[in-house]
């Protein structure tokens, strides 16, 4: 990034092989503040590599973050809509400028290839041009009244303090999702940042200082779940108005209890076990390097990767050999030393946990593995493998057959690069087993039946469907979200996301030298006598 006093104050020159450590702390109230605990992230990639220390908040910073965005949306939310965008606008034009540089960070932190990360700074991008034009398109509306010399009119409001927990997979592009058109709307915003990513979360804080947001708009504070508990209770206290949160399933759940009491409705954007349909007619010279890409694209870490791939029976020898003899062809490693990198590494060691667990439980419940080894190291080494596997969570891809609807394969997010073969008889059995898991956040098919085109949009039970595409990929303009166990009905970006950060306001205005009230004064009128045309015929 483009060095001033304060970030080079953030760094330690002694340069190491892929970037200085950073000296991180909580960015409260446009001022970073150290605090006394901390922990240490890690290149993903090269855990050898410390990218810097980091505190973990207290109460007492937490408390501070607090104080810090109320104050400001005093003042926030009387600024003009059109100017708050302004600001959005610049923040683009500083998001353009550190593009490349934003993606290495993203890339030494979490470990995507820098086509990735490039492709997510982008993501941002877009989102602020967006959102920089929907600062002049705030719209209410006008009503008419059913009443003379009445006015009725509608607003959209800011709902206040608004906390975002984000994960670590899209470290940058998923909370641009969130604080841009948060503080657009007027809000203003305390995120609580992943673990994994805090120096990517730093450096996008710095982002929106440069371009001019007002102290305590926009606060960022570092820590564990717990730390986000502790922000939670201020949910229940009334202090924090609005929560935003990607993650699992399972700590949405939680979530959403505390927002319940609070008689708040939290944004929710969830797991998935997105299903890939693969009907007999489809064109398997794109439908295979899709599915690649849609199973291992970001090793699997995506909530939309594919889960299930269903395939018609007719086919599904021919798919079988087609899909593994591209799937080995995969080339894993350390992306900042081999830009031609398919997929990094798992984010962190829980990530590899659980899903070495997997591979065990998978084969005692009936799956048949066609491929993968678990964690790729010297003593077991990947052929097509760039770096030094034994510093950092590297695990080859992996693929299963054989596997039922009922089986927790079939079911379970796994969140690692992994995916099912399924078997469907038909059309309509390849919808059944679509549909038949708790998930509802994306999906796909291949088919040159445009009958079958509409039947799978449908019927699909999901957020998001593509056809002849992948399960993964968003743009800045549609809705992002899920149904069913993969969120609770409300969306990211594009305009239906302004829904989640602002609360309509009714207003009516009686210009009338006397009381009106509606439904009883009103003057609805009446029909005459009814005409009988039966005097016609006699």
């Amino acid at each position: 990034m483009k060095s001033s006093s304060s970030t080079k104050s953030l760094l330690k020159m002694n340069r190491l092989k892929y970037g200085p450590e950073i000296i991180g702390g909580h960015f409260i109230n446009g001022k970073m503040i150290r605090g006394e605990n901390h922990f240490s992230s890690y290149n993903s990639s090269d855990y050898s590599d410390r990218v810097g220390t980091f505190p973990k908040a207290a109460v007492k910073e937490i408390e501070l973050a607090v104080k810090s965005a109320t104050a400001a949306f005093e003042v926030w939310r009387k600024t003009p809509a059109p100017v708050r965008g302004n600001a959005i606008g610049r923040l683009a034009v500083v998001l353009e400028r550190e593009k490349e540089s934003l993606a290495k960070i993203i890339t030494r932190e979490i470990g995507k290839p820098l086509k990735e990360s490039l492709g997510e700074v982008q993501e941002a991008i877009d989102t602020a041009y967006f959102f920089q034009s929907e600062g002049r398109r705030l719209y209410g509306q006008t009503v008419p009244s059913e009443l003379p010399n009445k006015e009725l009119m509608t607003y959209r409001r800011p709902l206040g303090i608004c906390l975002m927990i984000t994960a670590s997979n899209f470290p940058f592009a998923v909370p641009s999702w969130k604080i841009i058109p948060a503080t657009l709307a007027g809000n203003t915003v305390i995120w609580k940042a992943s673990e994994d990513a805090p120096g990517t979360a730093l450096a996008f804080a710095l982002c929106f200082q440069e371009a001019g947001f007002p102290e305590g708009v926009v606060n960022v504070v570092f820590g564990d779940g717990s730390v986000g508990e502790k922000l939670l209770s201020y949910v229940e206290k009334g202090k924090i108005n609005k929560v935003s949160f990607t993650g699992s399933t399972a700590v949405g759940r939680k979530i959403g209890e505390v927002c319940g009491r609070a008689l708040q409705i939290p944004s929710l954007e969830l797991g998935g076990k997105n299903p890939l349909i693969i009907h007999k007619d489809a064109d398997l010279d794109k439908a295979i390097p899709t599915a690649i890409v849609s199973s291992y694209g970001t090793g699997g870490q995506r909530c939309t990767s594919t889960g299930n791939i269903i395939i018609h029976k007719d086919i599904y020898k021919t798919f079988r050999t087609r899909f593994l003899e591209a799937m080995k062809k995969i080339k894993i490693g350390n992306p900042l030393l081999d830009k031609n990198v398919f997929y990094g590494p798992l984010i962190a060691e829980r990530y590899l946990t659980h899903f070495l667990e997997h591979l065990k439980w998978g084969k005692k419940e009936g799956g048949s593995l066609l491929a993968g080894s678990g964690r790729i190291t010297r003593q077991n080494p990947y052929p097509h493998f760039s770096g030094d596997p034994d510093k950092g969570w590297y695990v080859s891809p992996t693929l299963w057959e054989d596997v039922t609807i009922k089986m927790r394969l079939f079911q379970d997010e796994i969140f690692g690069p992994t995916v099912n073969l399924v078997k469907a008889n038909n059309f309509d059995h390849a919808m059944e087993l679509a549909n038949g898991h708790a998930y509802g956040l994306s999906s796909a098919i291949f088919t040159e039946n445009s009958h079958l085109m509409l039947t799978f949009k449908e019927n699909i039970q999901a957020g998001m469907s593509s056809i002849n595409n992948s399960t993964t990929g968003a743009e800045a303009h549609l809705p992002f979200g899920g149904t069913k166990a993969s969120g609770n009905g409300t969306r990211e970006s594009g305009i239906w996301v302004l829904d989640s950060y602002t609360r309509w306001h009714a207003v009516n205005v009686d210009l009338a030298n006397h009381l009106q009230l509606a439904q009883m004064d009103v003057n609805y009128g009446k029909a005459k006598e009814p005409i009988s045309f039966k005097d016609w015929v006699n």
